[in-house]
């Protein structure tokens, strides 16, 4: 799997595209892995019959927390392991089913620096085989700004740092 190189904050622009991630096509077995790993037994997520016949979908649903982990997977990649996903929100707008592939693509919003931590919002979301959106969503990541600063684990904000918020939409 080719990992792309991250972004330093200082050169990052307002409109810049992340590196799209490609996670090919979701299979059965995927969600089932997915489904244990999380506890989430509910048969829409790997049972066919009972997601067609007993609740009329149309297929098996690809998880909610599946494609949260897209989005997660992509600003981690994007912006590199010492960055933090500090704040992240996604509404689902089309089903993801299993036989889709799921594409996360994000665009940089805006980026502001306090003190020697960067804060990078991103617009988020999820395509699947036919282009469609499946999910959008905006994340506010920190990054260090400062050449030899680190994001202070655990991370927590200044007065000044926690007054940045998502967008409403």
């Amino acid at each position: 799997m080719e990992m792309s190189v991250p972004i330093p904050f200082d050169r990052i622009e307002v409109g810049s595209l992340l590196p799209v991630l490609d996670k090919n096509t979701v299979t059965s077995v995927h969600l089932m892995r997915w489904c244990a790993a999380v506890e989430n037994f509910h048969r829409i997520h790997f049972d066919h019959p009972f997601a067609t016949g007993h609740d009329g979908l149309p297929g098996v649903l690809i998880n909610g927390s599946f494609m949260q982990q897209v989005i997660m997977q992509l600003l981690k990649d994007g912006f590199g392991r010492e960055s933090w996903t500090w704040r992240m929100k996604f509404r689902t707008l089309k089903m993801c089913l299993v036989g889709d592939s799921l594409r996360g693509t994000g665009e940089v919003m805006s980026k502001q620096s306090v003190g020697d931590l960067g804060f990078v919002t991103t617009r988020v979301s999820i395509l699947n085989r036919h282009d469609d959106v499946c999910a959008v969503g905006h994340a506010v990541n920190v990054l260090p700004s400062a050449a030899g600063a680190r994001v202070p684990y655990p991370f927590v904000p200044s007065k000044d740092q926690a007054a940045i918020r998502l967008p409403t939409q």
